[in-house]
């Protein structure tokens, strides 16, 4: 197998492309590539446990802990503590986090054409549906 053949070694190429694209768009805006999954997450539900958080992004919890520092330290983010668990605590947007949306879902839609751009319309809709369902999403 070479290289043009190797899944991994094309998805792992192409994901540190992306990930550089839209690190340098974020950087404008005080936040880097590391945030984006978090942000994003909540974007799409808030009030979920720290550890719910964890596993949707694909990090450690001691991870989520130093990133969901960084968020609240800029305001970002909000922790308020679970009424059924002492332990656990449920992650809510600010209004300052809520206003970032529009603004960096843009950027990440931009990210996205600019690497999608040598596709066709219909390529663009095959590839996409052919990585959800290598990733089995539904």
């Amino acid at each position: 197998m070479n290289r043009f053949e190797s899944l991994g070694d094309l998805v792992s190429h192409l994901n540190v492309d992306l990930q550089n694209a839209l690190d340098q768009r974020l950087k404008r805006y005080e936040l880097d590539i590391k945030l984006w999954p978090v942000l994003f997450s909540l974007w799409q539900e808030e009030g979920v446990t720290q550890t719910a958080l964890s596993k949707r992004c694909d990090v450690a919890n001691y991870t989520m802990t130093r990133l969901l520092d960084q968020l609240q330290q800029q305001g970002l983010i909000t922790r308020h503590q679970d009424a059924e668990n002492r332990r656990a605590f449920q992650i809510y947007l600010t209004d300052n986090g809520k206003a970032l949306e529009q603004d960096l879902v843009r950027e990440a839609e931009r990210v996205n054409e600019a690497f999608l751009d040598n596709l066709e319309y219909e390529e663009r809709a095959q590839f996409l549906l052919l990585l959800n369902k290598i990733n089995r999403y539904k």
